[in-house]
């Protein structure tokens, strides 16, 4: 990496729990330059505006947080096992995430809804692709045959996604890790009594 990019690295990161803490509104100039210690020339040497910056900050921490989900779920040696564990992952996601500010997906997704169209597409898309790891790992436990072919994968992909993210508010508005932790049980149970032949 040249010394530009090991910057623009240096920045994303810096400001990446800034901006999922404080949102884009609140992720002011000031706070940037505080956080990263360089001037705001230096900033806009790499970013053309904020709405970038927060861009990126956000792919980081999506990109993050989707890296360790991945290698959770890759320890599985069949695609049943495999499902397991995205439970298992979310059932300390709280922890994970406290230093971070929370997840990016609520936070990010929330904040930009009627504040920054193109951040909110971004977090659509990320979700999109969230939804389809979950829909293909169904997939994969009905041709391995542990799945019961009669289930709709999408439908239960989005019942999974909706109740971790359910749990994952309530676990930051309460400062509670029991929500993820119990939501955990409960997808684990859903897999095999619901899902499992």
């Amino acid at each position: 990496m040249s010394k530009s990019e090991r910057t623009k690295a240096f920045i994303i990161e810096t400001v990446a729990p800034i901006f999922n803490r404080s949102g884009f509104s609140a992720m002011s100039l000031s706070k940037i330059t505080t956080a990263t210690g360089l001037t705001k020339g230096a900033i806009y040497g790499h970013f053309e505006n904020k709405e970038e910056l927060a861009i990126e900050a956000f792919k980081y921490s999506v990109r993050r947080v989707l890296k360790d989900l991945n290698k959770t779920v890759n320890k599985g040696e069949t695609p049943l096992v495999m499902l397991l564990n995205v439970a298992f992952f979310y059932g300390s996601y709280y922890e994970y995430n406290k230093e971070f500010g929370g997840c990016p997906i609520l936070n990010i997704g929330v904040d930009s809804d009627n504040q920054n169209k193109a951040i909110a597409q971004l977090v659509q898309s990320y979700n999109y692709r969230i939804l389809d790891r979950f829909s293909q790992l169904i997939e994969s436990g009905k041709k391995s045959n542990e799945i019961k072919e009669s289930v709709d994968s999408m439908l239960y992909a989005k019942r999974f996604f909706y109740i971790i993210e359910g749990a994952v508010y309530m676990s930051h508005i309460m400062k509670d890790g029991s929500y993820l932790k119990d939501v955990s049980i409960v997808i684990q149970q859903i897999i095999k009594q619901e899902l499992q032949k």
